[in-house]
């Protein structure tokens, strides 16, 4: 993968301000390869001038050097220096929030002496957190846990973007997979996914889901599982995962469907009953919730994923240590134990795996929009 050099902002401006580059007689306009002393007003000089210029192109050589180290790998080795965040599209409480919280404390661990915080911004199924990260300074200080909404499905209903959600992101590696989950309460008549099935045939329109936002995975899985086991049932999207699940809790809301971390401990507290998984195969987490493929539809097969990436333009010494410990946290004994607990299989990649894995996913939830008539945004 070519890390693309970030052209906002020189190399050199990161270590020195434009007000020191000045004063140091340096030209920073050009990055690197560019710097030079200011060109000289002409007149006549004397000595003390003339040492003066001396010590201009003295001091600008100096400068330049530390530009230069400023993109070595020895120089990267010291990243971070300060808390590097890490943007959730979606509130406190979800699949994504507690598998970033996960990934942020196994990156803490890694460091020691710096930290990765959460930072959530909800909305717009994950794309104002995409926008930030997308926008924000390429230094490896602001990253991003993407994901299937905000990577795959966002961009194949989207009419148009503020952003290019391939080029404008540098992809470290994939974290892992986990499947979404329907559940209901357990006092509810319908027992099994079948049941669910059985009657939104014989009463069309009379049932609700919850999700975590219109144009999230949870709510693309079920309006596929919709679409193929030919019912409808009104989608109910809320403002995070974890309302929807509060109001299944309470037997307000007949059904919810949400990334397998966010309803577990839900599950294995009895506060409500998992129907179906929507992955191919069933979850190690849950091993007696039968998938959607055993209940009568065939082939069925949705998982939600999960990635960090930042944007386009991190200094390939900066990106090369940032991946470095992202794996080395992801590939901790503990960090993997935690995101199995919750129902995610780690499944990491490399930098290229990531971008193609990214634009298949696009490819297939362009054909699923439009194919369930979902409408754009």
């Amino acid at each position: 993968m070519t890390v693309r050099a970030n052209s906002r902002r020189p190399a050199c401006a990161r270590l020195l301000s434009y007000g020191q580059a000045i004063r140091a007689g340096v030209d920073c306009s050009g990055g690197v390869d560019r710097l030079r002393p200011w060109a000289s007003t002409g007149g006549r000089h004397d000595e003390h001038e003339q040492l003066g210029g001396a010590m201009k192109l003295l001091t600008a050589a100096s400068a330049a050097s530390l530009c230069a180290i400023a993109l070595t790998p020895a120089f990267a080795q010291n990243y971070p220096t300060r808390p590097v965040r890490i943007l959730v599209g979606y509130a406190p409480g979800g699949g994504v929030d507690v598998a970033a919280r996960i990934v942020a404390q196994g990156l803490s661990e890694v460091w020691r002496n710096q930290s990765a915080i959460v930072e959530n911004r909800p909305g717009a199924a994950g794309g104002i957190a995409t926008e930030l990260t997308a926008t924000a300074q390429p230094d490896g200080y602001t990253l991003m846990l993407c994901q299937i909404a905000s990577h795959a499905i966002t961009p194949a209903r989207a009419k148009k973007l503020p952003y290019d959600h391939v080029k404008d992101f540098s992809f470290l590696s994939m974290v892992g997979t986990t499947p979404n989950v329907i559940v209901t309460h357990p006092s509810m008549a319908m027992k099994t996914l079948k049941d669910v099935i059985a009657y939104a045939r014989k009463n069309p329109g009379k049932l609700n889901y919850g999700s975590s936002g219109v144009g999230a995975s949870p709510n693309l899985s079920m309006e596929l599982f919709k679409l193929e086991a030919k019912i409808d049932i009104q989608h109910v999207p809320y403002k995070g995962a974890a309302l929807a699940m509060a109001d299944v809790i309470s037997g307000h809301m007949e059904l919810m469907v949400g990334n397998l971390p966010g309803p577990y401990p839900q599950i294995i507290a009895g506060k409500v009953r998992a129907l179906a998984v929507t992955s191919a195969e069933r979850s190690p987490r849950v091993p007696d919730v039968p998938t959607v493929a055993e209940q009568g539809v065939p082939g069925f097969d949705v998982s939600s994923w999960y990635g960090i990436c930042g944007q386009a333009g991190i200094p390939k010494p900066v990106f090369d240590k940032l991946r470095k410990d992202l794996l080395a946290a992801l590939n901790s004994a503990e960090v993997k134990k935690r995101l199995t607990d919750q129902g995610v299989e780690v499944k990491t990649s490399t930098p290229e795996q990531f971008v193609e894995h990214v634009k298949k996913e696009t490819e297939r939830w362009t054909r699923v929009v439009r194919a369930a008539n979902i409408p754009s945004q």
